[in-house]
Order: C-alpha cells, then structure tokens, then sequence
C-alpha cells in the first residue's frame, strides 16, 4: 500500500459533517511530516466524488486555497467553523484518528 493509499483510505473514515486537518491525516497514517505530502495526494485525488477530500482543512481550520476557489462562501463559512471546532479540541480528534486508524 503506497502512502497516497493510506492518505485515501484515512481521508474515507472522516465522517460525514467534520473534518480533519492534514496534520491528523499524516499522523493517522504513521508519520506526523507529511502533512504536505497528503495536501498533495487531495490535490491529485483519483476519486474525488468517493473520496471526500473537501473534509480536510488546515491547521487552523480554514479550507485549502485549492478548495476556496471552487466553493460559494456559503460553504466556506460553514468549513471554518467546523475546523475551528475540530482545532478547539485536537485531543478528541487525535483520539478518533488513532482508534480509527488502529482498527
């Protein structure tokens, strides 16, 4: 399984209305640098209506600049606050990543 594989299929387990940031994807798949690294498989995403990758933000929750230009402000207001909510408690969305990615 290559790491985009891994990105791919971590970035499947976020559930439907929260998200994640990169960072939590590249420490779900083993290696906390990579963050980037999965910035960059989202981009090229193979199954972009099967792989949900507007799920993840940044770090300090606000969308990709990638995914802003696509998105009506609407949805870009409603992205932020999810990802400030997901940034406000990083420890339960750690947690839910290493459970999820152990199983």
């Amino acid at each position: 399984m290559t790491t985009f594989d891994k990105v791919y299929a971590a970035v499947r387990l976020i559930p439907r209305g929260s998200v994640a940031t990169y960072g939590q994807i590249a420490a779900a798949i083993g290696n906390k640098h990579l963050a980037r690294v999965v910035g960059y498989a989202l981009h090229v995403n193979p199954e972009p209506g099967v792989i949900p990758c507007h799920r993840v933000v940044g770090a300090n929750g606000s969308p990709s600049r990638a995914m802003a230009a696509d998105m009506p402000p609407s949805v870009i207001f409603l992205r932020w606050n999810l990802g400030s909510r997901l940034t406000s408690s990083r420890s339960a969305a750690s947690a839910f990543w290493m459970t999820a990615m152990s199983t």
